[in-house]
Formats: C-alpha cells, sequence, structure tokens
C-alpha cells in the first residue's frame, strides 16, 4: 500500500468527494479513484459507502482512517524534524498570490528565492479571487488584509501603507486634489472583487478618519490593470505602496495627499494546516519579510511614505 494513496483517501474522507479531493490534489479524477481502489483492495474491504450522488465513510472507513491520518501526521513530523537537522529545503510551494503584488512584485523575488535552493518547486495562482484551501490546490496564500478564519494559520509579513496615486500626465490635466473630498471629483479607477465595487475609499491623517464615495469610468477585478490604468493617466487610484513602487521610484506616478493619505493596510502569509509549514515555507516566510521591509524602506527614504517605526 502507497502512503500517497492513502493521502488520497483521507482527503476523499475529508471533502466526501472523489472528484473534489481530485481538483484539491491537482490529480485526475480517475487516478484518485484509482487510489482509493488500491486501498480497499490492499485491506479487502470498503472504506467508502457510494451512491449515486453520495459518499460516505463505512463503519470500517470510521475505524481506520483516523489512526491513519494519526499516523501519517507523526510520519511528516518525522520528516520534518530530519530535514530540519539536515538544513534540507525542497519540496513543492503551491502559493497564491495577489495579481499586481504577485506579478510585479513577489514573482520576481520567488526567482530569487529558488535560485537559492534548486530543490524547490513552484506552482503559482496569481488571482485576486479568495482563496479557497479546500477547493482549490493551494497550501499558502499571500493576501493583503487580516486572515478572517479562525481555522488557519496566519504569519503578517508587515504593514503595508496605501497611497493615493495619479500619473504626472493625468494631473497636468485635471489638477491635483488638495482634500480627500475633492477626489470625488476626479476620475476614479475601481477595483471590484466579485459583486463588490469598492468605491468607498478610506482616509485617515493620524487623527481623524474620513469615507469618501468616488466615481470613474473603469473597474476591473485585476488590481494589475487598475495599476495600468493609473500609469497611463486614466485617473486616480488607492493601492497599496508595495504593488506601485516601481512607478513611484521610476517617476511614472505621483503620490497624492500625503498629510491625509488612504488607511494602511497588512500583508499576510496564511497556510491552512501546520502541515502546510514546511522548511521551504517556513523560509520563504523569513525571505518574505526581509523583501518586503527592504523595499518598504527604499519607499521612505525615498519620502513616498513615512519610516517604519
Amino acid at each position: 500500500m502507497q502512503i500517497n494513496d492513502l493521502r488520497v483517501v483521507l482527503k476523499v474522507a475529508e471533502f466526501r468527494s472523489i472528484t473534489a479531493a481530485a481538483t484539491h490534489l491537482d490529480m485526475q479524477t480517475a487516478t484518485a479513484s484509482a487510489a482509493v481502489k488500491r486501498v480497499e483492495q490492499a485491506l479487502g474491504l470498503e472504506l467508502f459507502v457510494r451512491t449515486t450522488r453520495s459518499l460516505r465513510l463505512s463503519n470500517a472507513g470510521e475505524r481506520y482512517l483516523p489512526q491513519c491520518e494519526q499516523a501519517l501526521q507523526l510520519l511528516d513530523q518525522a520528516n520534518r524534524i530530519v530535514k530540519d537537522e539536515l538544513d534540507m529545503i525542497d519540496g513543492e510551494l503551491r502559493l497564491a498570490v495577489s495579481s499586481d503584488l504577485g506579478r510585479n512584485v513577489v514573482l520576481p523575488w520567488l526567482d530569487e528565492f529558488m535560485d537559492a535552493h534548486p530543490a524547490v518547486s513552484l506552482r503559482a495562482n496569481v488571482s485576486d479571487s479568495n482563496v479557497d484551501f479546500y477547493r482549490d490546490a493551494i497550501d499558502i496564500a499571500l493576501r493583503y488584509g487580516s486572515p478572517g478564519d479562525a481555522n488557519v494559520y496566519g504569519f503578517k509579513i508587515c504593514d503595508v501603507p496605501r497611497l493615493l496615486c495619479a500619473s504626472p500626465e493625468y494631473l497636468a490635466k485635471h489638477g491635483e486634489p488638495t482634500h480627500p473630498q475633492e477626489v470625488a471629483q476626479h476620475n476614479a479607477l475601481l477595483f471590484q472583487l466579485s459583486d463588490m465595487l469598492h468605491d468607498v475609499w478610506d482616509f485617515d491623517d493620524g487623527t481623524n478618519k474620513l469615507k469618501v464615495r468616488v466615481r470613474g469610468n473603469r473597474a476591473s477585478n485585476d488590481a494589475d490593470l487598475v495599476r495600468r490604468w493609473c500609469v497611463a493617466g486614466k485617473g486616480v487610484a488607492a493601492k497599496s505602496a508595495l504593488d506601485m513602487a516601481a512607478d513611484l521610484l521610476s517617476g511614472r506616478i505621483v503620490s497624492l495627499l500625503s498629510d491625509y493619505p488612504p488607511i494602511m493596510t497588512e500583508l499576510w502569509l496564511v497556510f491552512p494546516s501546520r502541515q502546510s509549514i514546511t522548511p521551504a515555507a517556513r523560509l520563504l516566510r523569513e525571505f518574505l519579510k526581509q523583501k518586503c521591509e527592504a523595499l518598504l524602506d527604499e519607499l521612505a527614504q525615498a519620502g513616498f511614505i513615512p519610516p517604519s517605526r
């Protein structure tokens, strides 16, 4: 009996579906089904009761699989201990990252990380959609905002200032707002996630907070496209300083309302379970913290954001 087959069986039991388990494990449904059959044949009993519409554990499965899960957890723990002692960094990183941060900031960093650790492989999911660890084949998510799910394991990478941005060309045509209320008179470049249009922008001068409803002729569910519109002079955008770092440092965009910036956000690295926090993932976490801190320090030294406290 193969250990990998047991891992498939445990996922099928978790999802109560061979198809859902196969999707999560990034394999064909027929491959997952074959793994279940091999385990059942090796045991000489059925672990699942199947109908045309449902799948549930059999009595034998209810007794057998919890002990298998404990055994595999012990095996994974032993593997991690040995690799830690031998300083081995390997394995696959299945990482989800938002579109703008991923394409323009993090993916070049990941190339550097993998060059330093050639035994590591990467599967990158670049999307602004919310990650479902139980549906998607993802082990790690790098996302703005603290995780709202108490069942996941989150590690804050850094605090991230947000900026109101526009290109010099746009400002030459339309002027520069001097107060958040004036932003409502400008063409806002809007981000939309699912059916929610983010057309209320929050500003904070350290003492007072202000909400401004904005409007514009462009909206997208891709934050990278919003950034590109901003650089092209199509309007003003409220964006993460990390997303806009290269454009700020090159002068392609200008930061506005420095005394009354949009409310700060946070960058978090999130894992669905302790088992997914491998030695490679822990090293990646520290690597990303160092990279983010260095980039934010560069922006602070250039005067685009306040120095970190």
